[in-house]
């Protein structure tokens, strides 16, 4: 399974943001043998720009390990509003 989390930053808190989450994503891979993107909208909006967190192919309960490593960062301090995670599945149709 793949998660895919977007929420929006304050566009004066994006190198904070970018740090502080690429440092969490290698951490993260490193742990888990996991790959990981970070990426945002290249548009701003009333001062914010849209991330998002790309996660591939976690193990099973990966989201309360992420939870736990997004509090232990400090992003939520950088992050106005919530987070929205998004599961996906790899589809593989009949051949």
């Amino acid at each position: 399974m793949d998660l895919y989390i977007y929420y929006r930053v304050l566009t004066g808190n994006m190198l904070e943001l970018q740090q502080q989450a690429l440092a969490m994503q290698t951490q993260l891979a490193q742990q888990y043998q996991i790959t990981s993107e970070l990426k945002r909208r290249p548009e701003e909006q009333d001062g914010m720009h849209t991330w998002m967190e790309v996660y591939h192919d976690v193990p099973p309960h990966f989201e309360a390990i992420l939870s736990d490593s997004v509090a232990a960062s400090g992003l939520n301090s950088l992050i106005d509003g919530v987070r929205h995670i998004e599961q996906f599945l790899d589809f593989s149709p009949c051949a």
